[in-house]
């Protein structure tokens, strides 16, 4: 079984991407650091959206978009078009906010983290290429938030403290869910 082999090298994580391997061996307080980053990265956003959700004007990613995205962005043609296409900004103004909720709720209490990070992380990515700005290098405070939500998804991070681990057991004819349906592991954990 596949957990077996999970628990006898739990500190222990290896990838071959490439033809190229990686082999790692975390601490044991890994796991705190790991719950840290989702809970940090699920208030941001939780707080981010309900801003945006509570604020006495309506939300809108019109100003942002006109004003804000850097028109040096390898990625100005796209915000542009966002901003000029009605019915692209009206998608924009109700999924930023909802999504940054959602996001947020489901890393606070660590149910489909993956699905969740998946989403945070393309957020991430999207603002990076707004925000443009590489007259310090490439790396900027998006570019790390997104970074964060990928070692939140890859590390499982809803399996520590989350009801992902309570999900992924439960029981489906007498079968836990994850081994039912293992595909669900891209979203769970």
């Amino acid at each position: 079984m596949a957990a077996e082999k999970m628990t006898m090298d739990a500190n222990v994580f290896e990838s071959n991407v490439g033809g190229i391997t990686v082999r790692g061996q975390a601490h044991s307080l890994s796991a705190w650091f790991v719950l840290a980053l989702r809970l940090m990265m699920g208030y941001a956003f939780l707080y981010a959206g309900l801003s945006k959700l509570l604020a006495a004007e309506p939300f809108t990613a019109e100003g942002f978009l006109l004003h804000g995205a850097n028109p040096a962005s390898p990625l100005a043609g796209m915000f542009t078009w966002m901003v000029n296409t009605p019915w692209m900004l009206s998608i924009i103004d109700v999924a930023v906010p909802f999504g940054q909720v959602a996001i947020g709720l489901g890393l606070l209490v660590g149910a489909m983290v993956r699905l969740a990070a998946f989403f945070g992380a393309t957020m991430m990515f999207m603002f990076y290429f707004a925000n443009w700005s590489v007259e310090h290098g490439m790396i900027n405070g998006d570019f790390a938030y997104l970074l964060v939500f990928l070692a939140v998804a890859a590390f499982g991070a809803g399996r520590i403290l989350g009801l992902d681990q309570l999900i992924e057991r439960y029981e489906i004819d007498g079968q836990p869910l994850i081994e039912k349906y293992p595909k669900l592991d891209y979203i769970l954990g």
